[in-house]
């Protein structure tokens, strides 16, 4: 519950601020042209993704320095009293521009808090597991992001069709981010409670040194695949769970809200299919095979899914959804515990909280833009398509070289 309600409340934030920035834009950011204002909010938004490689040096540190359970109490705070201050925040109106001076700040806490939660209760719960159950253990980070999406988008849901617009525009959108706070407050309580789990015994020599330093040098190889391997990933995650429903409104005849019904479905489905794939890697096949067969299918398949997610049916647009989120739900449900296993005890938080916010924040945070790029300078909707396959081919090259030390003793 501990590793996996933080992960819930960073996603249900991450759905929140999506759904309502088109209400949120002219109350902080009142240019006068609504298509500003957005851009402005979207701005404030990426920004949070910035502060993320630094709160994962931060919270690598400390949590390879000074216990896991650090990381989870700090995190946790860092993500629930700005996710409630935002539910309080004046708008322009009452203090000026010191309102979007606010939003920005409360998202790059946000971000830097960011950094350091995923990594670091992947880590706990994985560290925590026996051998053999760790893939289970560890998936249940990205349950819980399934989970939080899936909570961000039912509460918005509910704010719009029981409040009129006005009702919505003047207090109504504050509800679900004081709502996200309360269980932010929940979850420190939680954490606080949890062992800390042993940190292995350091010598002088070993205590001058820098987890994040030996994670850019002496293990900077396993960094390197890391990057590489999580970048791929984050595209493979953002493009069918963040990008498609915008895409399948715009090149097919399927109106948006029912491309994010189907969404919202495979989103649904999710939630069992990653501790399934996590439960094969423990017991039926090692984790690196599982990847290695998920990431070549999805190269080959991306472009003709992507041919299928034009075409005007319901049911094969739906096929294709639903393929692409079995596909996804492997690196889900087996990745965490395999980068947990990647790094030794000594810097394993540092570097894998590095790799993981390079690669998924930098890389994959940006697909849904780099997707509408490629469209608009080549012409074709198919570019997508192949941005997607080249990606899970990058990721496949680096999963080749990682070792794979699935069900063996951490080091």
């Amino acid at each position: 519950m501990a590793g996996t309600i933080g992960n819930v409340i960073e996603w249900y934030d991450f759905a929140l601020f999506g759904y309502f920035a088109s209400t949120i834009a002219p109350l902080f950011f009142p240019t006068g042209n609504a298509n500003s204002s957005l851009l402005a909010t979207w701005g404030v938004f990426a920004s949070g993704f910035l502060m993320r490689p630094l709160g994962a040096s931060v919270f690598g540190y400390i949590g390879d320095m000074m216990g896991r359970r650090k990381v989870l109490y700090l995190s946790a705070i860092l993500m629930a009293l700005p996710t409630f201050c935002l539910g309080i925040l004046p708008t322009h109106e009452q203090i000026g521009i010191w309102a979007g001076i606010s939003l920005v700040f409360i998202r790059l806490v946000q971000g830097f808090s960011v950094g350091g939660e995923f990594t670091g209760s992947v880590t706990y719960m994985v560290e925590t597991a026996s051998p053999d159950q760790r893939g289970v253990a560890g998936s249940w980070a990205n349950v819980g992001s399934m989970s939080g999406i899936l909570l961000g988008s039912a509460v918005a849901a509910l704010a719009t069709s029981l409040l009129s617009e006005e009702a919505l525009v003047s207090w109504g959108w504050r509800i679900p981010f004081l709502v996200g706070g309360v269980l932010g407050i929940y979850s420190i309580f939680i954490v606080r409670n949890l062992h800390e789990i042993h940190i292995q015994k350091r010598d002088e020599k070993h205590d001058a040194r820098s987890p994040l330093k030996q994670a850019l040098t002496r293990d900077i190889g396993n960094t390197l695949k890391a990057i590489f391997f999580v970048a791929g990933y984050g595209v493979v995650f953002y493009i069918p769970l963040v990008y498609l429903p915008t895409y399948i409104s715009e090149y097919s005849s399927m109106p948006l809200n029912r491309a994010m019904q189907i969404n919202t479905g495979v989103t649904f489905g999710l939630i069992f299919l990653i501790p399934f794939f996590a439960f094969v890697s423990d017991r039926l096949f090692r984790r690196k095979t599982l990847l290695i067969w998920g990431f070549l299918v999805m190269a080959v398949m991306s472009y003709p899914l992507f041919l299928v997610l034009r075409q005007d049916s319901l049911i094969l647009i739906g096929l294709a959804q639903a393929a692409f989120g079995l596909l996804i739900a492997i690196p889900l449900g087996t990745a965490p515990a395999m980068l947990v296993e990647l790094f030794p005890s000594d810097d394993r938080l540092s570097g894998y909280s590095l790799s993981y916010n390079i690669g998924s924040g930098v890389i994959g945070g940006t697909t849904p833009f780099m997707a509408t790029w490629i469209i608009g300078a080549s012409g074709s909707p198919m570019g997508p398509g192949f941005y997607l396959a080249g990606w899970a081919l990058i990721a496949l090259a680096a999963l080749a070289l990682m070792p794979d030390r699935s069900r063996e003793p951490l080091t």
